[in-house]
């Protein structure tokens, strides 16, 4: 259970998506992040730039996507992406399984597609690459195979869900995924958690870092 605000605050990835977020949103969205304290920002690569300079010498983190929502991008396109966003200024990178090839048996493919953006992650500094195995699409027995994957990668967290995929976070999803890697990865909840009640209950399941868009109305309903 959390102490206090600011320890919940720091376990906040405040996330923008939408295909539609404008320079002003993306603004805001730094603003509210620097005001509340919370781990990071996460936006899409093209507004990487954007909120790098808004978070400049803050110790707000600024984070981005790969391959982001579906996956199915090559090896070598989500490498680039990685490139790409470590020189805009991104220093955490939630980067999406090639869900297709998990569900197919074609565990070296993930491992390697997993490794590609982890290895280029690396360049940046204090870098922490985040492995969306999309939970919704998976039976109990193929996300125990995907954590185990990433973990055999080197990632440092895996990630329930990207939120526009089939179904959000749950807490059966996150006690699996925490009694599959222990304490060797971080794993980050996100789909569909906008209340202070429903994060709690994550984190109290094993996620140490939580993804919404709802960050501020979860701080601001704090309750001790």
């Amino acid at each position: 259970m959390i102490v206090t605000r600011e320890q919940l605050a720091k376990m906040i990835d405040h996330t923008l998506l939408k295909p539609d977020a404008t320079a002003n949103s993306i603004i805001n969205l730094c603003e509210e992040a620097k005001r509340y304290g919370f781990a990071s920002v996460c936006v899409n690569p093209a507004h990487v730039s954007l909120a790098s300079e808004m978070l400049k010498n803050t110790d707000v983190r600024v984070g981005t996507v790969i391959g982001f929502p579906f996956g199915a991008t090559t090896t070598e396109v989500k490498a680039f992406e990685t490139r790409n966003a470590i020189e805009n200024g991104a220093q955490e990178f939630d980067m999406v399984i090639n869900i297709g090839a998990l569900k197919s048996a074609y565990y070296e493919l993930v491992t390697r597609d997993i490794e590609g953006v982890v290895r280029i992650a690396k360049r940046a500094r204090k870098s922490t690459t985040k492995v969306i195995i999309e939970t919704g699409f998976l039976t109990d027995e193929q996300k125990v195979i995907a954590c185990k994957l990433a973990m055999k990668a080197k990632a440092d967290f895996v990630k329930t869900s990207t939120g526009f995929g089939a179904g959000g976070a749950t807490i059966h999803d996150v006690r699996l995924m925490r009694a599959t890697v222990g304490r060797k990865l971080g794993i980050k909840a996100s789909g569909g958690i906008r209340t202070f009640e429903r994060t709690i209950a994550m984190i109290n399941a094993g996620a140490n870092r939580i993804g919404t868009s709802a960050g501020v109305a979860i701080i601001e309903s704090f309750k001790v």
